[in-house]
């Protein structure tokens, strides 16, 4: 049997602030997912974050039927 690897979530929250942070957390637990962390993203002229994101993990059925989730396409570039 293979390992089936885990699938992360993440979610943009802006703007921070407690109500919205724990809004998001609240809302994607309660779907399955597990809270990971929260990344803050700074800029220069406020202290204040401008923007967060906030991580989920979960692990996919391994009994279920249904095909693990297609991986996204490559950038163009790539």
């Amino acid at each position: 049997m293979t390992a089936v690897p885990p699938i992360y979530k993440f979610v943009e929250v802006a703007p921070v602030t407690d109500d919205a942070l724990g809004a998001a957390v609240n809302e994607w637990v309660a779907q399955g997912w597990t809270f990971d962390g929260i990344r803050f993203v700074m800029t220069e002229a406020s202290r204040r974050p401008a923007m967060a994101f906030v991580s989920f993990v979960r692990t996919p059925d391994a009994s279920s039927d249904a095909p693990p989730p297609a991986p996204p396409p490559a950038a163009p570039g790539a």
